[in-house]
């Protein structure tokens, strides 16, 4: 009789020790994230194990009348535990879907933060989140015909993003907003920084065309000569060269 008892008690305490064992990885995961529910876990183990202890001691030292109240006592306890079991696991569960939501935010919000890749005249370049939008915005007055406010916009951006892919062409852009409201100096002067900083760059080329132009409209046909000769020089292979030799060739 005592060994049927004693056999019951113990199979309900290993089940409950069993519901602990079978818990999903994933909340196993999170106990670390979640400390006190941990402890109080590892907690109510300790008890249960203590509780089995308890039986097996006094199944050999009690009557049975007094074991199957006593293991009536444990069996209600461990009841209770098991509640509490469900609990904690159900508050990790709910713990660790709230930190999975929450760096799948984070990491969304850091990759828009991360520079992207961009083809600009004809070179693939590495582009800041805000870089893209500026450009356009301030490229978008300059076709409006908003020369004030497009030329505030790209000198702006040259002094925001000097290294970025872009500044080549906000500085070029610069200068034709000077050379649209016919500033002519400011636009050499714009467009000198395009041929110096930026000799690689296919603006280069385009910016000493428009340099020539500006020198034609101040009247000084031997600094225009000059400048599409150096043009044609340094960047013969691009379209801007095709255009000054017809300029040079119209100018004698």
């Amino acid at each position: 009789m005592k060994n049927t008892i004693r056999s019951t008690a113990g199979a309900a305490v290993l089940a409950a020790l069993s519901l602990l064992s079978v818990l999903p990885q994933q909340s196993h995961a999170a106990l670390f994230e979640d400390e006190e529910a941990r402890k109080a876990i590892l907690e109510i183990r300790g008890r249960l194990a203590n509780m089995q202890n308890e039986i097996n001691a006094k199944a050999d030292k009690t009557n049975s009348l007094d074991l199957n109240s006593q293991n009536e006592q444990l069996r209600q306890e461990i009841a209770r535990l098991r509640g509490q079991i469900e609990v904690l696991t159900n508050e990790l569960a709910n713990t660790q879907r709230r930190q999975k939501d929450f760096y799948t935010d984070l990491d969304a919000r850091m990759r828009k933060l991360e520079p992207q890749k961009a083809t600009v005249d004809g070179k693939e370049v590495l582009l800041g989140p805000t870089e893209q939008q500026e450009y356009d915005a301030a490229l978008a007055f300059f076709k409006a015909g908003d020369y004030r406010n497009a030329g505030a916009s790209f000198f702006d951006f040259t002094r925001r993003y000097p290294q970025s892919g872009l500044a080549p062409s906000a500085q070029y852009w610069l200068g034709n907003t000077y050379y649209a409201q016919r500033d002519y100096k400011n636009a050499i002067t714009a467009q000198q920084v395009v041929v110096k900083n930026y000799p690689d760059s296919p603006k280069a080329a385009d910016a000493l065309l428009n340099i020539a132009s500006c020198q034609m409209e101040l009247k000084d046909k031997a600094a225009a000569k000059r400048t599409l000769e150096t043009l044609i020089a340094q960047y013969p292979d691009s379209q801007s060269a095709q255009t000054a030799k017809e300029r040079l060739a119209a100018l004698k």
